[in-house]
């Protein structure tokens, strides 16, 4: 059994309520020492979802965080990054990272539903998920693709296939990570965020071509774009290294976006520590902190000092 953190008590923030002008509280969920978290889901009612880089294990919690466990103990092999609530079928859509696998759960009772193998274990970086009604859609950090597993009828899942990008979507950073977060306005587009290049972008799942979406009032920043979360119209671009929070107004055509809100470490009175993920639940939006900056697990680093400390961070949305 992992040793827990204790719950730090919620501080105030001076910081500009996102989107709407006002400022939230923030506060902190812990998470098992050494878990190394990557991703994270928003499942039913106040439920939330985080995933271990080290062993693929799925940890549950709450926006209160009571009752935290390890709900899924993942097979040998296995990690977790990016991960979608699935809640037509209560599943949980995991990216499997350098496995190359995604791997499909079921959420009443933790049991693994399907192991799906999309890229080459060691070339690929299986990233985020994305569903929609009919697919989810997984992003490669290191290969110019995405890959479609098909959802048919009562959650039949169909086999995967590779879709092959053109435009800005498929620039290939080398030694950098390139397509990253996803989310789905519709079934007919995508967006995503490409991590080196610090920018956004749309993407046809049906035939892979992208386009740039043109960002005003600010920009993101080079190397950190990480985890997305579609809300309405605002998007949220989680920037690791830069540990900023940025909000995004985007277009009725998908082709503009205007930053309409920045939330900074210092805003918030040091609570980031390198976030890469978010998700929302309640009218909160709860960050992941990975802790990139002491080290990444076996085989994306060389380790993680033993007894590291993780959390995630609550903001009023």
């Amino acid at each position: 059994m992992r040793k827990v953190t204790r719950l730090l008590v919620a501080v105030p923030a001076m910081v500009m309520m996102l989107g709407m002008g006002a400022p939230p509280s923030v506060r902190s969920i812990p998470l098992p020492n050494d878990f190394s978290p990557e991703g994270i889901a928003a499942g039913s009612g106040s439920t939330l979802y985080v995933g271990s880089l080290v062993d693929g294990d799925i940890y549950r919690t709450d926006l209160r965080g009571h009752h935290g466990k390890v709900f899924i103990d993942a097979p040998a092999g296995r990690t977790a990054l990016g991960m979608k609530y699935d809640k037509a079928h209560h599943r949980l859509w995991v990216a499997g990272g350098p496995t190359g696998h995604a791997y499909v759960y079921d959420t009443r009772t933790g049991r693994s539903i399907a192991d799906l193998s999309l890229g080459t274990a060691g070339a690929s970086l299986i990233n985020d998920v994305v569903i929609t009604t009919h697919a989810a859609y997984f992003t490669d950090s290191f290969n110019p693709v995405l890959y479609k597993v098909p959802i048919g009828y009562h959650g039949w899942i169909g086999r995967p296939h590779k879709i092959t990008l053109s435009g800005p979507a498929a620039t290939i950073v080398p030694g950098g990570f390139n397509l990253n977060g996803i989310a789905a306005p519709n079934d007919h587009t995508l967006i995503a965020d490409h991590s080196a290049l610090g920018t956004l972008v749309t993407i046809n799942p049906r035939t892979g071509s992208s386009h740039s979406i043109q960002v005003t009032g600010g920009a993101l920043t080079p190397g950190s774009p990480d985890g997305i979360l579609l809300h309405g119209r605002s998007l949220y671009v989680v920037e690791n290294f830069a540990e900023r929070l940025v909000t995004v107004k985007l277009g009725h055509d998908f082709r503009t976006a205007r930053i309409t809100s920045v939330v900074t470490d210092a805003d918030v009175h040091g609570a980031f520590r390198i976030p890469t993920a978010v998700a929302e639940q309640d009218g909160r939006l709860a960050l992941v902190n990975a802790r990139f900056d002491v080290g990444l697990p076996p085989p994306l680093g060389t380790g993680v000092p033993a007894g590291t400390d993780y959390n995630l961070v609550v903001l009023k949305r």
